[in-house]
């Protein structure tokens, strides 16, 4: 018998004694195929804890560097104990027409399966997860038929089956205040009687930004169901790091012979991250006589465009190199004196921030210069760094030319700070327990 076969029947035998979760993600992804992690990282946390977890998700995503090859709807792989049930969708490119269809597939197939969804899965806990809030119509329909079935079951008596909502991103503002999309388009107009249904309906909702809760109530939820659970690290993917690529070490070794000050950012060169702002704040930085030097490492739509802005702008202490593995990234800050994070000024951020690189840049143990303009100070409340308005260069250099004259002593007590933080408050491990006290008899 396979290996996936054998996992998966040594995991029906055991779930009838565990409490089920039905984690409903679109774009659910595991190491093996790539973003997104945070339904697998939850999910194998509370496998070890001791419950089932089904993860439903299409067999498609833009996010995935490896999408599944599935032969038929529902079927199912196994990673690390967490089982996944693909459903078929069509491919697509951009956010346009296509990729809605794909939202109507997938959710019109798990519509439509319900009921078998309930039967086979009699899951404790739906969680509803897709980026959109269109997935709650489903999840609601497969709590109703759940609770059906284990009352017959259960001889008329009533069972618990919890349905929270988790948001990560705020649709449909997204879609009007960055995509400019008509609040009156009937794309919009849909999103929006979602994510009112979701907020009225769930038994709970899980916002990975911080500060939603006064909007979400505003939109129907109800006092007591906001929680706040965000994004986090994964300590052993920061244990026995692989080293970086020559061609780095050769330029970051050249430039501490130099006795320069490495301003370091790592990840993908996108709009949203700002690094044109970036450069503008190398040029003060050069024409101030700075001893600091911005090395960007990673690959992106942008990249072409920022290798021009640099020749541009006549920068010399600016430096681009290609993407490193993941594995390798501990390794790559180690030579950072500090790291950037950034992004476009956005009426969204008075949300809140839940990037995945925040995190990151406070488990690599460095000062965060994060230039983004929000209310919410992540950066400063864990004393990992400084926090600076966003399209702000000026700003920029000026923490830099701070962070320059600096004892290395302090430099390093904010890096551990962060440090710390990252592993105190932002491990999955913990994270996937603080979701847990949701789940009923918790």
């Amino acid at each position: 018998m396979p290996v996936e076969n054998r996992e998966l029947k040594k995991r029906k035998e055991k779930g009838k004694r565990r409490k089920r979760i039905l984690y409903i993600e679109h774009y659910a992804g595991s190491p093996t195929l790539g973003m997104e992690f945070r339904p697998y990282y939850l999910a194998r946390e509370w496998v070890r804890m001791g419950y089932r977890v089904d993860i439903v998700a299409a067999d498609y995503s833009h996010l995935r560097a490896e999408n599944p090859k599935i032969d038929h709807e529902f079927q199912s792989t196994v990673e690390d104990g967490v089982c996944y049930h693909w459903i078929h969708t069509r491919k697509y490119s951009g956010n346009g027409v296509a990729r809605a269809i794909t939202m109507g597939q997938f959710l019109s197939k798990l519509w439509m399966a319900a009921g078998k969804i309930a039967e086979q899965y009699q899951p404790d806990v739906i969680i509803t997860s897709s980026t959109y809030p269109l997935d709650s119509f489903v999840g609601q329909r497969i709590r109703k038929k759940t609770k059906r079935i284990k009352k017959q079951k259960n001889g008329g008596a009533s069972s618990c089956v919890t349905l929270i909502h988790e948001v990560h991103d705020m649709w449909p503002a997204t879609l009007i205040e960055v995509g400019g999309m008509s609040k009156y388009h009937p794309f919009t107009v849909a999103m929006q009687i979602g994510e009112n249904s979701a907020y009225k309906r769930s038994d709970a909702v899980v916002s990975l930004p911080p500060l939603t809760e006064p909007y979400m109530k505003e939109h129907g939820l109800a006092d007591g169901k906001w929680h706040h659970v965000p994004n986090g690290i994964v300590e052993e993917e920061w244990t026995d790091p692989e080293p970086i690529p020559e061609e780095h070490r050769k330029v970051l070794e050249e430039l501490h012979s130099r006795g320069r000050f490495i301003v370091g950012y790592f990840g993908g060169h996108a709009i949203s991250n700002a690094l044109d702002v970036l450069l503008e704040a190398a040029e003060h930085t050069e024409k101030r006589g700075g001893n600091a030097s911005y090395v960007l490492v990673g690959d992106g739509v942008e990249k072409e465009g920022l290798l021009k802005q640099a020749k541009k702008l006549g920068l010399s202490e600016v430096y681009f190199l290609p993407k490193v593995p993941k594995k390798s990234v501990p390794s790559l800050v180690q030579y950072f004196d500090c790291t950037y994070v950034g992004a476009k000024n956005s009426s969204l951020y008075r949300f809140g921030l839940c990037m995945n690189k925040i995190f990151d840049s406070m488990m690599a143990g460095k000062p965060i210069l994060c230039a983004i303009s929000t209310p919410d100070d992540i950066v400063t409340k864990n004393k990992a760094g400084v926090m600076v308005p966003s399209d702000a260069p000026e700003a920029i250099d000026a923490a830099v030319a701070a962070w320059e004259k600096l004892p290395k002593e302090e430099l390093q007590k904010m890096g551990e700070a962060g440090h710390r933080a990252a592993l105190e408050k932002y491990s999955y491990r913990r994270l996937a327990e603080e979701f847990a006290k949701l789940f009923p008899g918790e």
